[in-house]
């Protein structure tokens, strides 16, 4: 493929595809596999969706649109992967007192069901622990190698958006 061929939009779409399918991946895991997300899950998870909604919304936009949602992608994105370079962080060197989040039957069975419902959005995982890996990462890794990848895709948006309107404009 050349190189060239890649426009802001297109790269906007496979953003916005690429974030669908590992969040579509997260659920595999979630509700096939059995794992438990943690509460920084979560949060990625929730960066990730704004990842989207930012992409998609992005690929149909020009101009000043355009670049403000390369922007905003660089730093929902940067967010994003903040909290899974954090989780990486307490994978690699976990504290020796876990308080990460809470056991979801034990929610359940403690609260009642108004103040149980918003505790499952936050996670019920550990943090620290890798239950998966790929080609020796965890999860967190591989976030945060996306996330930094979607912000870069971000800032490379912004920057072709606006050196576009200059061109144009003079």
């Amino acid at each position: 493929m050349n190189p060239r061929a890649i426009t802001p939009h297109r790269l906007l779409a496979l953003t916005a595809v690429s974030g669908i399918g590992m969040l579509a991946f997260g659920l595999y895991l979630q509700h096939v596999v059995g794992l438990n997300p943690c509460p920084m899950c979560i949060v990625q998870r929730y960066a990730l969706i704004g990842v989207v909604l930012v992409a998609a919304v992005g690929w149909r936009l020009r101009g000043w649109g355009l670049t403000l949602s390369g922007l905003l992608l660089a730093l929902v994105s940067g967010f994003g992967g903040f909290t899974a370079a954090r989780q990486s962080w307490l994978q690699w060197y976990p504290p020796e007192i876990v308080t990460c989040g809470r056991d979801f039957y034990g929610m359940v069975e403690n609260f009642p069901i108004n103040r149980a419902i918003p505790m499952i959005f936050k996670g019920s995982g550990d943090c620290t622990k890798i239950d998966w890996t790929f080609m020796g990462g965890s999860i967190a890794n591989w976030s945060f190698l996306a996330f930094v990848f979607f912000a870069l895709a971000g800032l490379w948006v912004a920057y072709k958006a606006m050196s576009s309107r200059s061109i144009t404009a003079s």
